[in-house]
């Protein structure tokens, strides 16, 4: 292959994370330098492709989705219409409200970056980068990639709640914890998530455990 291109499947890079839509890491697959580009692939019928999400308080980015295969339904604002194949979904105002579910089979190609600025990946795609580690249970490399990134953002409570859930499963009881109050206290969607979260079924007992 020259060094001056690449031609690759979405099959050659797939994550099968532990529960939800398996994800396509393109941007870093490839090494994609000048915008955000990833897919997501529904494994059964209903499941959340796109996650409900706004780009207001994150990265801010202008974003365009493809409906690859598949059907999806999208909701943008409360409005929900169905997408086939082929369909092109644009969201350039980072404050509207975006998600789309799909039935198993269908893959939406995402595209995102901020206008007027050098792209720089966004926290939750190299922290995500541990999930891969999730369907072997390979807790001790997970724990390691979600410790580097947290040395880089050590606020980021995604990061955190993540490396919570690893460090339960790996049995390192305490240190859970304490990485899981910290996640919720930086936001507080992590404490409703964290009551049914199966990664922290081995914690949950515990008197310290953060209760909703």
């Amino acid at each position: 292959m020259s060094e001056r291109y690449r031609v690759a499947g979405l099959d050659e890079m797939v994550v099968n994370q532990a529960v939800g839509a398996s994800w396509h890491t393109i941007r870093s697959s490839l090494g994609v330098q000048a915008f955000g580009i990833n897919a997501w692939t529904a494994t059964e019928d209903g499941q959340q492709v796109i996650g409900e999400h706004d780009e207001a308080d994150g990265e801010g980015h202008e974003e365009l989705y493809v409906v690859l295969t598949g059907r999806a339904t999208f909701t943008l604002e409360g409005e929900t219409f169905e997408a086939p194949p082929g369909t092109v979904v644009h969201v350039p105002d980072p404050t509207v409200k975006r998600g789309a579910v799909g039935a198993s089979g269908t893959t939406i190609l995402a595209i995102g970056a901020k206008r007027g600025e050098a792209f720089t990946p966004s926290p939750w795609e190299r922290t995500a980068e541990a999930l891969a580690f999730w369907p072997g249970e390979e807790w001790d490399k997970a724990i390691e990639v979600l410790e580097r990134h947290l040395a880089e953002t050590p606020d980021n409570a995604g990061t955190l709640y993540n490396l919570a859930c690893a460090l339960a499963r790996a049995g390192r009881r305490e240190e859970a914890l304490a990485r899981l109050s910290e996640a919720v206290a930086g936001e507080d969607r992590f404490l409703e998530l964290a009551q049914t979260d199966d990664d922290l079924a081995s914690i949950r007992d515990d008197p310290s455990f953060p209760r909703a």
